[in-house]
């Protein structure tokens, strides 16, 4: 059944977000603290890795090369510029306070950030792209069913160190990924192998600066960066 993975992804992102409420009622303020930054320092790691993995080469003589570096200049600067007119930082902190005061959560000081920073680490990247579009063409939920595995343990540490805001992250996960798979035979002939890795690339530098927010203090909107990944497909159409 088209959809099946996405549902099994938000289920994944709710069963986190239940152990990290468990285990969080336990942990004293400094101990959160800690976890904050080691989800931080985890999560630069993985983008680093990630973004590396698009921009380095190796050549048969064994010399390594690297690429992409005015494609990530471009995207992001473009994409904020964008982003920043639109505001869609904004967007999500008025949904997030709104949903703060519909699920009781309004003495909450920390449920807004939690819910952006957790929705920004589970939505960007290429696993939600292609396993969306896989789950709603070739019906397979294989690689959103990975994706809810590392999702269930990326919030239930994210819930640990920031509260239950981190839960509600299910939300743009599913209207995301549920999306994409309802569309997937439109986007499917979009999602090219060149573009692909310009969103893995420019994902990667995305999911970096979420890291940097979580090890430093919100310091980037990273949520105003968004359009850069829209920008990063379209960029491999461009005849350059």
């Amino acid at each position: 059944m088209p959809g099946i993975g996405t549902i099994i992804n938000c289920l994944g992102i709710l069963s986190g977000g239940i152990i990290g409420l468990i285990f969080g009622r336990f942990m004293k303020e400094n101990i959160q603290d800690a976890l904050t930054k080691v989800c931080g320092i985890s999560t630069l790691f993985i983008a680093i890795s990630g973004a590396l993995e698009k921009m380095l080469t190796v050549s048969k003589n064994g010399a390594i090369g690297s690429g992409g570096s005015m494609l990530i200049v471009i995207c992001l600067a473009l994409g904020t510029l964008v982003g920043e007119l639109i505001d869609i930082e904004k967007g999500f902190e008025c949904f997030g306070e709104w949903l703060k005061k519909k699920t009781g959560n309004a003495k909450d000081k920390s449920f807004v950030e939690a819910f952006v920073t957790a929705s920004l680490t589970v939505c960007i990247g290429a696993m939600a792209i292609v396993g969306s579009i896989q789950d709603g063409i070739e019906k397979d939920p294989s690689i959103l069913m990975t994706k809810a595995i590392l999702d269930l343990i990326i919030i239930a540490v994210m819930t640990c160190a920031m509260g239950k805001g981190c839960i509600f992250s299910l939300i743009p996960v599913a209207v995301l990924q549920g999306s994409i798979t309802l569309l997937a035979s439109l986007l499917s002939p979009l999602m090219t192998d060149e573009a692909l890795a310009n969103l893995s690339l420019v994902g990667s530098v995305l999911i970096f600066c979420v890291g940097v927010n979580l090890v430093w203090g919100k310091k980037i909107r990273v949520a105003n960066m968004l359009p850069a990944i829209l920008l990063a497909v379209i960029a491999a159409f461009l005849p350059i």
